[in-house]
């Protein structure tokens, strides 16, 4: 196409037009196309400016495409509003899960579930101090060492057997066993826990030991000071109290030693075990921990040299501690004390005892009284 020279933007006279006009020109007739008037090309100029395209807009977004886009960005925002709020509520109502994170605890108490190996020695100390959390049905064992503990029966591991004092690998490994069905019967075993006869201990002893089984049966009918169920066996009373959940953690360490004499093994025991309680009672949610530790001395003999009878054990010696459990109250049963409990018996004494030390022996302790916890 030819251009004005005189204005870049008027209308061209187009290749057609000026050929009809150079053919008119060569015979003589004709008249040359006349360019359009400088108003005529400015209105022609308007049109075609108000029907000229938006700039851009093959490449750019369309209108639905910015519109959607525009409420995406919105949607985003506001799903990210919710959830600021969201987070901002739970903070007001479990504000320790930032101050846990922000003071380290939270890398702690981490810390503190990871498994413990299995005790082989006597520990030369306490447990380390943890977070003085109180227990939540949720979480019983919240703020205690026993949360590193073994569950159950699991934390009463069997030794390998060994032929010791007389008797054969095979009476020792028996030995172990029997002591270790013992332990859970009359510790973990849930009849046993509600108070009823712990039938399948008391079944494991030999029963040549007449004088020492009558006296255990004394103990679970007419309990006293002196002969108290609970120096073998835990036990609660259903109407007042019930677990809180299904675990009970236990930790310590089971071996062999010779005997006082020949053709005789003792196999000691040496175990805690932390409970966790609440009241029997609708809408109680208050957890308190008992904790017991015993010190067991089960035996065996040579029926060979001694009255003895095969795959049966003798109960040679045992100590008990019982850690939050009402003083003076001799019944055969754990009473736990809450915070809602009114004050009974004598008032708690002398410097606080950590029920989960294992460093000591159950004897080393101050014997009787009503002594003090540093923790439960």
């Amino acid at each position: 196409m030819r251009k004005n020279d005189n204005d870049s933007d008027g209308p061209a006279i187009s290749d057609e037009e000026w050929a009809r006009f150079m053919e008119q020109a060569e015979t003589g007739s004709g008249q040359a196309p006349q360019e359009p008037s400088a108003r005529a090309r400015m209105v022609t100029a308007r049109l075609r400016a108000g029907s000229a395209e938006p700039q851009g807009w093959r490449t750019g977004p369309a209108w639905q495409e910015m519109q959607g886009r525009g409420r995406g960005k919105r949607r985003i925002k506001a799903a990210a509003a919710v959830v600021f709020i969201a987070a901002l509520a739970l903070i007001a109502v479990r504000p320790e899960l930032v101050i846990d994170k922000v003071t380290g605890k939270a890398e702690r108490n981490d810390k503190a579930r990871e498994p413990l190996p299995a005790e082989t020695a006597r520990p030369s100390a306490p447990p380390s101090a943890v977070d003085p959390d109180r227990p939540t049905l949720k979480e019983p064992f919240r703020g205690s060492p026993a949360l590193q503990w073994a569950d159950g029966a699991a934390g009463i591991e069997v030794p390998e057997a060994q032929a010791v004092g007389g008797m054969s690998k095979e009476q020792v490994a028996d030995a172990l066993e029997k002591a270790k069905q013992f332990l859970v019967s009359a510790n973990l075993d849930p009849a046993t826990l509600r108070g009823e006869r712990p039938a399948a201990a008391l079944e494991l002893l030999d029963p040549k030991l007449k004088d020492e089984l009558s006296r255990v049966e004394d103990s679970l009918t007419a309990p006293t000071k002196e002969n108290d169920p609970l120096h073998l066996f835990t036990r609660v009373k259903p109407a007042e109290l019930k677990p809180a959940g299904d675990v009970v953690k236990v930790r310590g360490r089971m071996w062999v030693e010779p005997g006082k004499e020949g053709g005789q093994a003792n196999v000691q025991a040496d175990y805690t075990f932390v409970y966790p309680f609440v009241k029997a009672k609708a809408g109680a949610a208050e957890v308190e921990r008992t904790i017991v530790r015993r010190e067991i001395t089960f035996s065996i003999a040579d029926p060979r040299k001694w009255q003895a009878t095969v795959g049966k054990i003798w109960l040679e010696k045992y100590d008990v501690d019982l850690a939050n459990s009402a003083c003076d109250v001799y019944d055969g049963y754990l009473h736990p004390v809450f915070s809602d409990d009114a004050p009974t018996g004598p008032t708690p004494s002398g410097t606080p005892v950590d029920p989960y030390d294992r460093s000591k022996t159950v004897d080393s302790g101050v014997p009787g009284g009503c002594g003090s916890l540093s923790r439960t």
